[in-house]
C-alpha cells in the first residue's frame, strides 16, 4: 500500500495545467474547496453522494463508489472501494481520483484525512434540508463542470417540493410516527430531513421535539404517543414485518384505523432528488388517513 500511496502522492502534486481558480465551492463543513480544472475522476464515498453526483450530470466522471451505491443502475458497474464506514485506501488511491466526495458524519475521518494529506481534494457533503439537496447538486456540478445539467435537476427538485408544500399547506394535521429502524426502535425529530418532509405533508411528528436527530424509543413510547399513522422505512425496499409488529396493539389509533404505511427507504432516507418521489408517496399516505377520517 505504501508504494501505491507514494505513487499517487507524486502524481497528485504535479503542477496543474490550465488553472481555473474560480472553480471554488464551500462544502458542508464550511471549508472552501477549489479545483484548478473541472474534476474528471470522482470518488463518491456514500450511496447518497453517488446518486447526487450522477444527478449533477457527472456520472461519466465517477471512477469509484462504495457498497450499496445502487442508483442509478449504471453506478453498480463502477469500481467499489469498500464501504462508507471502512474504505479500501489502496484501491481508492490506485484509481487516482481528482475529487473525493466525503460524508461528514458517515466516513472515517482518519481515512479522509489521509487522502487530503496525499493532496486529494475532499468535498464533504451532508444535506440536512430540502434546499441543501438542491444546492449540493449545484455545487457538485460546479466542481465537475456540468453546471447546466446540475442546475436543471436542482431547479426541478425545488419546483416539485414547492408544489407539494403549497398543496398540503392547509391540510388537517396527521399525528405520525416514522419508524426508521426496528432493533433498536428508532425515529426522527423535526430537524431531520425526513421530519421536515413530514411537516411539508401536513404530518405532525409525534417525536418531533426529541433532542436527538434520530431518537431511540421503545414500544411503550409509541403506545403513549398514540399516532394516527405509522410509516416504516429502514434498509431495503420491503419492511412489511415492521408494520405487522404494531398489529399486536389493536387499540393503537394507527392500527384501529388501518393507517400503517410503507415508503421505500431509498426514496425518503437518502438526501437526493428522489426525495421528491418519496415525499409524494408520504404525502399520499397521510392523505389516505385524512380520507378515512372523512369517511368514518
Amino acid at each position: 500500500m505504501r508504494g501505491a500511496l507514494g505513487l499517487a502522492f507524486s502524481l497528485l502534486t504535479l503542477p496543474a495545467q490550465g488553472q481555473d481558480p474560480s472553480r471554488c465551492v464551500v462544502d458542508d463543513r464550511g471549508r472552501e474547496v477549489c479545483l484548478h480544472n473541472a474534476a474528471q475522476r470522482i470518488a463518491t464515498l456514500s450511496p447518497g453522494a453517488t446518486e447526487l453526483t450522477y444527478a449533477a450530470g457527472a456520472g461519466d466522471q465517477v471512477v469509484a463508489v462504495v457498497s450499496y451505491s445502487d442508483y442509478p443502475p449504471e453506478a453498480e458497474e463502477v469500481a467499489s472501494v469498500g464501504s462508507h464506514t471502512r474504505l479500501d485506501l489502496e484501491a481508492l488511491v490506485g484509481l487516482a481520483p481528482d475529487l473525493v466526495i466525503g460524508w461528514v458524519t458517515g466516513n472515517p475521518a482518519e481515512q479522509l484525512e489521509t487522502l487530503e494529506a496525499l493532496g486529494m481534494p475532499v468535498f464533504y457533503i451532508e444535506p440536512r434540508t430540502v434546499e441543501n439537496v438542491a444546492d449540493t447538486i449545484e455545487r457538485l456540478a460546479r466542481l465537475a463542470g456540468t453546471e447546466a445539467a446540475g442546475q436543471a435537476v436542482a431547479d426541478a427538485f425545488r419546483a416539485g417540493m414547492a408544489e407539494l408544500t403549497t398543496r398540503y399547506a392547509e391540510r388537517a394535521p396527521v399525528r405520525t410516527f416514522y419508524q426508521v429502524w426496528d432493533e433498536p426502535l428508532m425515529s426522527v425529530n423535526d430537524e431531520h430531513l425526513i421530519g421536515q418532509v413530514l411537516q411539508l405533508c401536513g404530518g405532525e411528528n409525534v417525536f418531533g421535539d426529541q433532542r436527538r436527530l434520530v431518537p431511540r424509543l421503545d414500544d411503550e413510547a409509541v403506545l403513549a404517543a398514540n399516532p394516527d399513522a405509522i410509516i416504516a422505512g429502514g434498509m431495503g425496499e420491503e419492511n412489511r414485518d415492521w408494520l405487522t409488529h404494531w398489529e399486536q396493539y389493536p387499540n393503537l389509533t394507527a392500527v384501529a384505523e388501518d393507517s400503517l404505511y410503507f415508503v421505500p427507504p431509498s426514496l425518503i432516507q437518502r438526501p437526493t432528488p428522489r426525495l421528491l418521489e418519496g415525499a409524494q408517496i408520504l404525502c399520499e399516505k397521510l392523505e389516505q388517513t385524512r380520507q378515512k377520517r372523512r369517511d368514518s
